[in-house]
């Protein structure tokens, strides 16, 4: 391990390497087991004698912050890390608007015994042997991994491959030159703040609606307004007509999980086109759709270039991955390149490269059909328990896509945030619907059935019923 010290004169050398070597591990930048140079090595680095170093390095080894072995080298100790380090004050201060925005749940933490989060995929299924022979091939001096920069809006190969996949999946007719690859779809909210708000401009969102995007928005200046969602989708009559931007999930509600009518997508185009907003359109689960026909997209309906649309990949393959897409209307192509190109550069290129071949080969393709299969076995099993169980606890919200279904707490019932924190104690992991809520509070809960085994659903939502029962 190279090992930086500063050296302030000529007085006292051994001192301030010993007190420099002990604070480090003190404060554990030094672990436990870590190798440190040698006393010829770091005498050579600093430009001291050998002696002084080793006079050092025997007050740490006498003390217990090193040890040494003939054969091993010295290394550090096994010394208590201390936990009341002072952090140095600073002046310096973040923009009022991120003490307003809470902290999120750490989602890298060990997954609950039966955990019906939303939005979870089933990463047992994903097909690693595959993709892992696809990432070493990139990863090859040959590959698109040797080094060079690719451009801003992504790999061709990838971009063509997602226009076919799309255009066949999802009746989403784009030219590749509109297809711009992100890093997730919350880039893509991303972008589009940067690219199209100014601090100010309103922004309109479901309500109840996913959160990160409206924060997003929020910690860009803009002025976020919820809009109320019912049995259609967005109430379109309630938005403000003054709003630049509409942040809407049509496709499948988010949290609520109805999708929006057709009459509702063609008035909400309408309205967009009377009032020159734009329309963001996050079709972020319609590949897992069980039953009905699916509804048009508000990109394909739209005949004046006013939709942005986006789409993740994380639920369809693994949230880890980070790839994601947009489809920018023409008159706004080169903004996005130009955001995109200023916030990363580009998302990572071989990551691309073998999600283009695992896309024009047709692994994604069979991957999701093998998927629906699955989720949609989980579904119906929730649906199921949920309306035959649950009767006065829960009123499920009718739903056939998607990886999670939104139930009801009726009248009189328990507050839905108590709810979530008595069955993490029962080792059961649901939301609750009023998380995601502004003004239009809601009382109910999210079972999510993509991160679960079907073998523990049944005996997961029997210990949420002992949670809900009075």
């Amino acid at each position: 391990m190279e090992l930086h010290l500063k050296l302030v004169g000529r007085q006292n050398l051994g001192a301030q390497i010993y007190s420099q070597i002990r604070r480090r591990i003190l404060d554990g930048e030094l672990p436990a087991g870590a190798a440190v140079p040698s006393t010829r090595e770091l005498s050579s680095l600093l430009e001291v004698s050998r002696n002084t170093v080793a006079v050092a390095y025997d007050r740490l080894v006498a003390e217990g912050f090193l040890t040494s072995r003939p054969g091993v080298g010295t290394r550090v100790g096994s010394v208590p890390v201390q936990a009341d380090r002072v952090a140095r004050s600073t002046p310096l201060r973040a923009r009022p608007v991120w003490d307003e925005i809470p902290e999120f749940d750490d989602l890298s933490i060990a997954s609950p015994e039966y955990d019906f989060r939303a939005g979870l995929p089933d990463a047992s299924e994903f097909p690693y042997s595959t993709w892992r022979r696809l990432v070493a091939d990139e990863l090859r001096p040959r590959g698109v991994g040797r080094g060079a920069h690719i451009a801003p809006v992504g790999l061709l190969a990838l971009r063509e491959a997602l226009a076919r996949h799309i255009a066949v999946s999802r009746g989403v007719h784009a030219a590749v030159d509109d297809v711009i690859v992100t890093s997730g779809s919350q880039q893509a909210v991303d972008l589009t703040a940067k690219v199209l708000l100014e601090p100010g401009d309103i922004v309109a969102v479901e309500d109840p609606g996913y959160d990160p995007p409206r924060l997003l928005f929020s910690s860009a200046g803009a002025r976020v307004i919820g809009v109320p969602v019912d049995r259609e989708g967005l109430v379109v009559d309630a938005l403000p007509n003054d709003a630049r931007l509409v942040y809407v999930t049509p496709s499948h509600q988010f949290p609520l999980g109805m999708p929006m009518s057709l009459s509702r997508r063609l008035a909400l185009l309408q309205w967009a086109e009377r009032t020159g907003a734009v329309i963001f359109e996050d079709d972020y689960d319609s590949e897992f759709r069980y039953a009905g026909r699916p509804l048009e997209p508000l990109y394909s309906l739209d005949p004046h270039g006013r939709v942005i649309y986006a789409a993740s990949l994380s639920k369809v393959l693994l949230p880890t991955l980070r790839l994601g897409f947009l489809i920018s209307p023409p008159a706004l192509r080169t903004a996005f390149t130009k955001a995109k190109q200023l916030t990363d550069w580009h998302t990572a290129a071989p990551m691309q490269a073998a999600l283009a071949r695992f896309v024009a080969d047709g692994s994604l393709a069979r991957h999701i059909r093998r998927m629906r299969v699955r989720y949609a076995e989980r579904h119906h099993a929730v649906a199921e328990i949920l309306g035959r169980d649950f009767t006065g606890l829960l009123e499920l919200v009718p739903s056939s896509a998607g990886l999670h279904l939104s139930a009801a707490i009726p009248p009189g019932g328990p507050d839905d945030k108590a709810v979530v924190a008595s069955a993490r104690s029962a080792g059961v992991a649901v939301e609750s619907v009023s998380r995601f809520a502004m003004t239009q509070r809601r009382n109910g809960l999210l079972v999510g059935y993509g991160g679960i085994r079907p073998e523990l659903i049944a005996e997961g939502l029997q210990r949420l019923h002992k949670v809900l029962s009075p």
